[in-house]
């Protein structure tokens, strides 16, 4: 029987083979063309793109060119582990100080400024940096430029607090500066920065032509950090820089002047407010619009302030007058609590909002929504590319 059925199979091949002789050979398409990958330039830049710092992956952040009136990224950075930030003073360069190790989250640890050409989204050059880089959630004042645009401030803490400063021109770390005990460097003349204090003042260091420091001095205390610490972000409004407490009081700081003076502080709350429990929430929690002189703030109810919890409000300031404008609720328009703001600087600006997840945008001067969006991973907005 089984060599029967052998013999049967043979013959039904030997017919498929017949047949297929029979049958002309299909044609073989050509082979299609190699992909070659390119580099396009960036698109005209408008006044409604801005960074979206992306930390769904810690270890491997992205920071996004995103266009807010396309709604969509159309540019990608890559910057590391959680990086400092900034752009040169003609908006040509995006500056990055970011870590990298070698075997992902541990082994050797490598601190470096990456320079990207903005024209292209291409790494025009580096410098690499001492191994002190302040990891944190990126701050806008991380890492910032001089007034000049001459030299970069990379805030260090290990945890002792010191100032990386790079020379622009010649590509290079300067010097070191040891901070004591102050953190974060905001911008405060040609060749000169000032950071916040442990004891609630403000330290300014003012550097010569080759970037060594020649001068420092201390402000008298200015933060109650015990009772009504300030969040770090700030925004400025001509000469000042604006903090805000946690408690809700925005505190004017002139630091193109040394030792820094402060203006009176003013509430953002009403005593009713106040007592309904009525807070600033979230991390970059306000912004500025220079032209309208109006403040926009993301508030929560709460027992206190605080950067962990977003806004469930935007409240609106006219900040000659320090009167409230308006209110725009979130929640009763089923939006997410913002945790991070910030405004567009021209004639029709776009207030964007981060919520940890995407981005929600509203027209700031009707607080009409724009969009929101939950897909853009943990977005945290940062400063206005170029």
């Amino acid at each position: 029987m089984r060599a029967g059925l052998t013999g049967i199979s043979l013959a039904i091949l030997a017919t498929i083979a017949t047949a297929q002789a029979a049958t002309p050979a299909t044609p073989v398409p050509p082979p299609l063309a190699p992909e070659v990958l390119r580099v396009e330039p960036m698109p005209q830049r408008t006044d409604h793109w801005i960074y979206a710092v992306n930390l769904a992956g810690v270890l491997e952040t992205r920071i996004g060119i995103f266009d807010v009136d396309r709604k969509k990224t159309i540019g990608q950075i890559g910057a590391g582990m959680l990086p400092g930030l900034a752009q040169s003073a003609d908006h040509r360069y995006t500056y990055i100080a970011t870590s990298y190790y070698s075997r992902g989250s541990t082994g050797e640890r490598i601190d470096v400024l990456e320079i990207t050409d903005n024209s292209t989204l291409r790494k025009d050059g580096e410098v690499i940096l001492p191994t002190k880089h302040a990891q944190q959630l990126p701050s806008a004042y991380n890492t910032t430029v001089s007034e000049d645009g001459g030299f970069l401030f990379v805030t260090n803490a290990t945890p002792a607090t010191s100032m990386t400063i790079i020379d622009l021109k010649a590509r290079k770390v300067a010097s070191e500066i040891d901070t004591a005990a102050c953190i974060l460097a905001y911008p405060s003349g040609p060749r000169r920065f000032t950071s916040l204090c442990e004891s609630g003042r403000a330290l300014t260091v003012t550097l010569d032509a080759d970037g060594k420091e020649v001068r420092r001095d201390q402000s008298e205390r200015f933060i109650d950090v015990e009772n009504d610490p300030v969040y770090t972000h700030a925004q400025r409004w001509g000469k000042d820089y604006l903090f805000l407490t946690f408690g809700g009081k925005v505190t004017p700081a002139d630091f193109s002047v040394t030792p820094a003076r402060f203006g009176t502080p003013w509430p953002l709350v009403s005593a009713e407010d106040a007592a309904a429990g009525w807070r600033p929430g979230g991390y970059q929690p306000f912004a500025v619009h220079q032209a309208s002189g109006r403040l926009y703030v993301g508030m929560h109810k709460g027992k206190e302030g605080s950067h962990k919890d977003g806004a469930a409000e935007i409240w609106v300031y006219d900040l000659n007058t320090h009167q409230r404008l308006a209110r725009w609720p979130l929640a009763e328009a089923k939006l997410l609590p913002v945790l991070a703001m910030m405004v567009t600087q021209d004639a029709n600006p776009v207030l964007v909002g981060s919520t940890g997840i995407g981005l929600q945008t509203f027209d700031a001067r009707t607080g009409k929504l724009g969009f929101a969006d939950r897909t853009l991973g943990h977005a945290i907005l940062q400063l206005s590319p170029y």
